[in-house]
């Protein structure tokens, strides 16, 4: 489980199931400025945690928007995972009733920067959906 290579095949794998080409891509952007922070992303992250198999990736999305959702100040990454979410067979109601539920523990305000994300990954969903074929 600690072999580098491994590790980052795995987290690429996870990553690409997850966010698609649009992961791919911010990993590969990301490593241009911080490349061992993209390893450290793709191969703890993904390849250790999300590679998992004791949650599906359905799962582990409902998961990552409750965790973003209660820190209050991660709307980009919120807003990525929301969209990978609704990638993954989340509902938009689904999301809508994670982030209520976080409300009671993370408070209002958070909740509410977490619905501002959510509408806008929401729209940037629409906006693709409205242009496939």
């Amino acid at each position: 489980m600690n072999d580098p290579d491994e590790r980052h095949r795995r987290g690429t794998e996870a990553m690409f199931r997850i966010h698609g080409e649009r992961g791919a891509g911010y990993v590969t952007e990301l490593a241009k400025f911080a490349p061992d922070f993209a390893d450290l992303l793709t191969g703890f992250a993904y390849g250790d945690i999300y590679a998992r198999p004791g949650l599906d990736p359905r799962a582990r999305q409902i998961a990552t928007i409750a965790a973003l959702t209660t820190l209050g100040d991660s709307q980009h990454e919120l807003t990525i995972h929301i969209r990978s979410a609704l990638g993954l067979g989340c509902t938009r109601s689904e999301i809508i009733e994670v982030i209520m539920q976080m409300a009671v523990y993370a408070g209002f305000p958070r909740a509410l920067a977490a619905l501002a994300a959510a509408r806008t990954a929401f729209a940037e969903a629409g906006a693709e959906d409205a242009q496939k074929p």
